[in-house]
């Protein structure tokens, strides 16, 4: 079959390059979309259309065109999700890992659990933030 559409440019992989990508795409611990991402890039070098790599990765051509482009402009580190928009994370991990493990292994003074407003106290937190923690973790103290 005739390539139809736009010419691509060819994109062509180093052997470290193709490696790394071979390793993301069947690694178990890999995030999915990078995995994907990694076999997109992996089919387009092996000269597949956009259409036939979307077909073979089960995504849409365009997405295909997406992520082919990035690889040639940035290669590897193309592949990585940008930062996201917004205002970052106030709260660290640690400030998280605190309060579950206080949740799961304390109970305050003269109490049989935890209140959200004694745990805020004991934190340094919010009496919402504290909420928020133990509805992620699920945890009804």
């Amino acid at each position: 079959m005739a390539n139809v559409g736009r010419p691509k440019a060819p994109l062509e992989l180093s052997d470290e390059e193709r490696e790394t990508l071979s390793r993301w795409a069947r690694r178990a611990k890999s995030s999915q979309s990078l995995a994907t991402r990694s076999r997109i890039v992996l089919g387009s070098a092996e000269g597949l259309s956009n259409v036939e790599v979307g077909a073979r990765c089960g995504v849409e051509a365009h997405t295909v065109a997406k992520w082919r482009r990035r690889f040639l402009e940035r290669r590897l580190d193309g592949l990585v999700d940008d930062p996201r928009p917004g205002r970052p994370a106030s709260i660290t991990s640690d400030q998280v890992e605190d309060v579950v493990v206080a949740t799961l292994e304390s109970t305050p003074k003269n109490a049989t659990h935890w209140s959200r407003a004694k745990m805020a106290e004991r934190s340094g937190l919010s009496k919402s933030t504290i909420g928020r923690i133990w509805k992620a973790f699920e945890l009804k103290p």
